[in-house]
This record gives C-alpha cells, sequence and structure tokens, in this order.
C-alpha cells in the first residue's frame, strides 16, 4: 500500500497565530481566560487549552470579569461591545485574512454596492461580518440563489475565507446576469485554495482518500465534498480510532489530507494507524 500524504494537511497561518496568541496570554494574563467561541474548530485543540486555564463561552453573558480571547472567525461588533461595556480585558486572535474580508465588504458598502457574501450563512466568520455593516447583506451558497435576488444596480461580492474557488467562479459568472455592474474582491485564503487544489490532484490519484479535521469545521468538510465527487471512497474522521480497516481492503493507494484546523500531532497519529492496519493485513 502506498500513503500519499498532502504536503498542505494541518494548521493554516490564521489558526496557528491564534493558537500562538492564546497559549500567549495564558502567560501574561491571570485567571479566569476565555475564548468567545471555540477558538478554532478543532476540539482536541479546545481541550489541549483548556490544560492552560482557557475555557470556551459561548456568550459574553456568561463571562463575569478576566480575559476573553477572541477566536480566529472574529466576533460581532454587537459581543465586542458588550466585552468592552463589561470591561473585559480583550485578546485579538481574529485571523488577518478574514479581518481584510470585514476591510472589504465595508468599503464596498460605502461604495454603494449590495453586497452577497459566498458562505455559510450559520458560520460565524460570516456572522461577524454581517454584523459590522449598516445595512442587511445576502449570503449565498449556491448561484441558484441568485435568482432569487436581486436585480441589482451595482452589486460587491466578497467570499467567506474558506469557502472554494469554483463556487465563488460559478456565482461570479451567474451575478452578471442580475447586476449591471459587479465588482468582486476575492477574499479566499491562498492556503485554503492551495489546499483544496492539493487535495483533488490526491483523489485523482488514490482508491481511498481520508480527510481529518473537525466535524464543525466548514473547511475540512469543503475538503470532504470536494474529494468525494472525485474519489466517492473519501471518509472523514477526527480522530486515528474512528479509521475502519475495512476501508482498506483492497486498496493500493491511500490519501490523506487535513482541515486547515488539524494539529499535526493528530493528522501523525492517522498515518501511523493507517500504516498500522494495512501491516495486520498482509
Amino acid at each position: 500500500m502506498k500513503l500519499i500524504l498532502a504536503k498542505s494537511a494541518g494548521f493554516c497561518f490564521g489558526v496557528k497565530r491564534a493558537l500562538e496568541i492564546a497559549l500567549d496570554a495564558a502567560k501574561k494574563y491571570p485567571s479566569p481566560l476565555y475564548t468567545l467561541g471555540p477558538l478554532i474548530h478543532n476540539p482536541q485543540t479546545v481541550k489541549f487549552l483548556e490544560g492552560f486555564g482557557i475555557k470556551v463561552r459561548d456568550r459574553v453573558e456568561q463571562i463575569r470579569h478576566g480575559t476573553v480571547i477572541l477566536r480566529s472567525h472574529g466576533v460581532s461588533l454587537k459581543d465586542l461591545e458588550k466585552a468592552k461595556r463589561k470591561g473585559l480585558k480583550i485578546v485579538d486572535a481574529t485571523c488577518p485574512i478574514v479581518k481584510k474580508a470585514h476591510y472589504f465588504a465595508k468599503f464596498l458598502r460605502r461604495s454603494g454596492y449590495a453586497l452577497v457574501i459566498v458562505g455559510d450563512a450559520d458560520h460565524p466568520e460570516v456572522e461577524a461580518i454581517r454584523s459590522y455593516l449598516d445595512r442587511e447583506v445576502e449570503v449565498v451558497d449556491k448561484p441558484e440563489a441568485l435568482s432569487q435576488l436581486g436585480p441589482w444596480k451595482k452589486l460587491g461580492i466578497i467570499a467567506q475565507t474558506t469557502q472554494s474557488q469554483e463556487l465563488l467562479k460559478e456565482i461570479v459568472s451567474e451575478s452578471l446576469n442580475r447586476a449591471k455592474e459587479v465588482r468582486v474582491f476575492n477574499t479566499i485564503c491562498l492556503a485554503t485554495t492551495i489546499r483544496q487544489q492539493e487535495a483533488i490532484e490526491i483523489a485523482r490519484k488514490v482508491d481511498c482518500m481520508i480527510i481529518v479535521g473537525g466535524y464543525n469545521s466548514g473547511n475540512t468538510q469543503r475538503l470532504v465534498g470536494i474529494c468525494r465527487a472525485i474519489q466517492p471512497e473519501t471518509h472523514h474522521i477526527e480522530i486515528a480510532k474512528e479509521l475502519n480497516p475495512k476501508w482498506f481492503v483492497g486498496k493500493e493507494k491511500i490519501g490523506l489530507t487535513a482541515g486547515a484546523s488539524t494539529p499535526s500531532w493528530i493528522i501523525r497519529e492517522v498515518e501511523k494507524a493507517i500504516k498500522n492496519i494495512k501491516r495486520r493485513s498482509i
């Protein structure tokens, strides 16, 4: 059996930066320390942070005092203002690439464009972007959704940073039928694009594809969808114990990649477990 591991699998810049900021905060500031929502979408990393005294709270109202760390996806303007009013120490771990999406969204609205965000309406990153705008904006996750919106004189488009380039292209193309003027800022993270392209190349070569990452991770779920469209034998797991030996029966080439919030130690455990499974079957 040959195992092909994606070079880009694991932490992206924004996730690594957020984790470093959180650990640094644990050294600098006294307890209690909290993240407003999970710092990143990986349960194992969240548990790891608990060992340093960093706990998760879903709402500002649940935090009486101490330090609050803003997660990599960003937080809503409403939550930020609440935290300031309560006098909480604020440590901002928002990914700079996410902040750039905020900037372009505001720029388009100030310039008189209606705004469409390509992404998942319930994702915290998208919720945060919408909260900083003066008017309601539309969120779409498929080109067909545009047929129910508009028409517009001036339309601006940005994307959730972990969306796929193909989806953005499809929605931009469809938007030309609904607006006289379209202005687009490609806010998809380059690391996301590289991961997706690499996953596609590997999925085309293998008999089975394993994707590692949190079940609540949007970028991991997109990797699963992209790979499964190419290789139906694609399986999504969080940890090595979830591997099923039956998946590898008769398979000669196995592909392995991971979402941007998956720690390297989990990837190594999965890689080792796959090799052990194959070794036992010989």
